[in-house]
């Protein structure tokens, strides 16, 4: 991809607004179609159906209305692209540490609504679970039937090159509220999420500590430990890594797939950008310089005498921490949390996405993934745009 190719990003609610206002005849009598906390407490559900450029597009809403002709109680609208729409272009330079041509995966994106055709009263909870159900079973169904198609094409050639037949489609099962509201704070993890790598592994491999590094990962995962004593106990194995090697190790981490392009649009669109980690500073200020993003929150790594002290500064940015974050930022921004999205791979990730208006999981534990609003697997970053309701990214219009 050229140095500074201009994209677009089309800014079209009005899509989302028009599909529902085209359902206004099953909602209850007398509701707003304009007050988004009225909707957000429908069954009114925003589907979005994501596909990789490697996948062929198919027929997908063939696939998609055959499996809501099974579903006798919904009803399915297509959301139509806004022709009208402004777009927002997005210079995507080259960041010092980008290893790729690629800002994004190229996707086809489709949009519906789906509403029930009876009773639309339900209980928050239930709407919850009844959402998860209808993403469980709507992404069985389309894998099924995309890996039929793979099937048939690897019989008629069977040189064709195999596909993950468990990464052909995302999936988003969303309250139509999130399409209509407009976000204004954006919260992102750094580690295996605006960047590739694990910090704290790479420290550990360049120190020769990756052995015991790992052991108390594992005792903290298996609940022995908490966060806060896991984290401790490896920052002080760090003691007596030079900062040259904290450079170099810079130098090797790469941002994600998507992570420049998404950023980039984010802000483009009026977001304050954040980045949380449980990570530090060192090396998180140093990947938001790389994106542009505005605000760093992570640990301090104590650093004498160009040495790491193995000394941990308090407080610790745990869960807990990530989630207070989110909320003060808010706050100081003088916006609701229905205005903030939050996006990560771990489970200290998911107390901030719970408070959330709109929480992503971005090739997140199978754990997170469950509990994440919505779930990013077959593209890079730029798949939280459209868990947001955006169509895919094309080129900009001269």
């Amino acid at each position: 991809m050229p140095k500074n190719t201009p994209y677009s990003l089309p800014k079209d609610s009005k899509a989302w607004q028009q599909a529902v206002d085209s359902v206004a005849s099953l909602l209850p009598d007398g509701t707003d179609l304009r007050d988004f906390d009225a909707l957000q407490s429908l069954p009114v559900f925003a589907l979005i159906v994501v596909l990789p450029a490697h996948v062929p597009a198919l027929d997908i809403h063939h696939y998609v209305q055959s499996w809501v002709d099974e579903q006798p109680s919904w009803h399915l609208v297509t959301v139509a692209e806004d022709q009208q729409a402004r777009f927002v272009d997005v210079t995507l330079g080259t960041a010092k540490n980008q290893t790729t041509n690629t800002p994004f995966v190229g996707a086809s994106v489709f949009r519906y609504l789906l509403v029930p055709v009876g009773d639309t009263l339900m209980h928050p909870a239930k709407k919850t679970a009844a959402a998860h159900i209808i993403d469980e079973q709507l992404t069985a169904r389309l894998r099924r039937d995309l890996a039929a198609h793979y099937d048939t094409q690897d019989n008629a050639a069977p040189s064709v090159v195999p596909v993950d037949r468990d990464n052909l489609v995302d999936c988003h099962i969303l309250s139509v509220g999130h399409m209509l509201r407009t976000h204004k704070l954006a919260c992102f993890d750094m580690d295996s999420t605006l960047i590739e790598q694990e910090v704290i592994v790479e420290l550990a491999k360049t120190a020769g500590i990756g052995a015991q590094v790992e052991a108390i990962t594992e005792s903290a995962m298996r609940g022995e430990i908490d966060f806060d004593e896991s984290f401790a106990q490896r920052v002080a194995l760090l003691k007596g890594i030079p900062t040259t090697v904290l450079d170099e190790i810079c130098e090797r981490l790469t941002l994600s797939t998507g992570a420049l392009t998404t950023i980039r649009a984010l802000k483009s669109l009026g977001y304050h950008t954040v980045l949380v980690s449980g990570g530090f500073t060192y090396f998180a200020e140093y990947i938001a310089e790389q994106l542009g993003i505005d605000e760093v929150h992570a640990n301090h790594l104590d650093i004498d005498d160009g040495e790491v002290t193995g000394q941990v500064q308090l407080p610790i940015v745990n869960g807990a921490k990530k989630a207070e974050i989110a909320k003060q930022t808010a706050k100081h921004l003088g916006i609701e949390l229905s205005q903030v999205v939050c996006v990560g791979d771990g489970a200290n990730d998911l107390p901030m996405m719970g408070i959330a208006d709109l929480g992503v999981a971005y090739h997140a534990k199978p754990i997170v993934q469950a509990r994440a609003d919505a779930a990013v697997n077959v593209t890079g970053l730029e798949g939280v745009l459209y868990a947001l309701g955006y169509p895919a990214l094309v080129p900009a219009r001269t």
